[in-house]
């Protein structure tokens, strides 16, 4: 299988932290996985490139590098008011039209935007620039509350750690849960965050109180297979279901009964991958009670259905 070709697109004065979050995860194998992606960095005049960090950077490859990239990653856009070079828009143009993904990190949402790539579309960025992406680009559908905005042609990410979760969302649209996990073990993160989270909490957690979900949520990730309503789940913390309810809001983005239907369907990727168990055994296992209603779920959340995507994920 040949690699899939990411490259990323820099610009000076380029932040370190966006661009290494596209390297990190494409450029990047794990020791126990297989080299899946081949990745590159170009600028549209190569040669040494400022950083936001004070050092250098060379850059080898030119605009041409575009040309061959299955994916195009945009990691920031440093000032935000600076118009995109005409020969950078049309090389984005021309790569989206060959059907290329294009990907942005952070502020490299301003830059697809300037090309057109965002009209008429769902995007985000950083939080403290999604204001004044809408004023400039009234023709984008700005969502601030998102950590990453993935139309399988174009995605879009709000900042720093942001970025990392939708390129390992990209990774498990790729070759599935089971690979985009150890790409994040080797990486000490968790396999990914959904990305209707939050771009952060909505509200300052009170001195002295211990607000933390993480106990609760590890708590009912190894309890899948049994029933785990919104009560269960309060009396579990020790506290009342509205409040529980809205701890998860205000953490996650998300309602408790989305978040488990989400790290089932997660569980059921894993077992579909790396076991040759029947979907209905698979169900159970994961708490979703029928194969039908799996592969229900799967169709709604995935586009596929559980035997469509073992065939193209399953291991050996």
């Amino acid at each position: 299988m040949c690699p899939h070709r990411v490259v990323a697109l820099i610009t000076p004065p380029q932040s370190p932290f966006e661009l290494a979050c596209a390297a990190e995860v494409f450029g990047t194998a794990p020791d126990d996985a297989p080299v899946r992606y081949a990745f590159r960095v170009c600028a549209e005049r190569p040669g040494p490139l400022r950083t936001t960090a004070g050092f250098p950077m060379l850059v080898d490859a030119g605009l041409a590098a575009i040309e061959e990239a299955d994916t195009v990653v945009v990691p920031g856009w440093e000032p935000l008011g600076a118009p995109v070079p005409p020969a950078v828009s049309e090389a984005l143009r021309a790569a989206h039209r060959r059907g290329a993904r294009i990907v942005a990190i952070c502020t490299g949402a301003f830059v697809l935007a300037q090309a057109g790539l965002l009209d008429g579309r769902r995007a985000t960025t950083h939080w403290r620039s999604t204001a004044r992406l809408a004023a400039a680009f009234p023709a984008v559908q700005v969502d601030a509350d998102v950590l990453f905005v993935d139309h399988g042609d174009v995605a879009t990410s709000a900042g720093t750690g942001a970025g990392i979760d939708l390129c390992l969302h990209l990774v498990r649209s790729d070759h599935g849960a089971a690979y985009a996990a150890r790409v994040a073990r080797a990486m000490v993160l968790p396999p990914h965050r959904e990305g209707s989270q939050l771009q952060y909490a909505a509200q300052q957690t009170p001195a002295g109180t211990d607000e933390s979900l993480a106990p609760l949520l590890e708590w009912a990730a190894a309890r899948l297979d049994t029933r785990l309503t919104l009560d269960r789940l309060a009396e579990r913390a020790g506290l009342s279901s509205r409040t529980l309810a809205r701890r998860f809001a205000e953490q996650l983005g998300t309602s408790p009964g989305q978040w488990l239907l989400g790290r089932r369907i997660d569980a059921a990727r894993l077992l579909l991958e790396q076991t040759d168990l029947p979907v209905d055994a698979i169900a159970t296992r994961v708490g979703l009670a029928s194969a039908v209603n799996l592969r229900r779920r799967f169709q709604t959340h995935l586009g596929t259905t559980p035997g469509a995507y073992r065939r193209i994920f399953g291991e050996p």
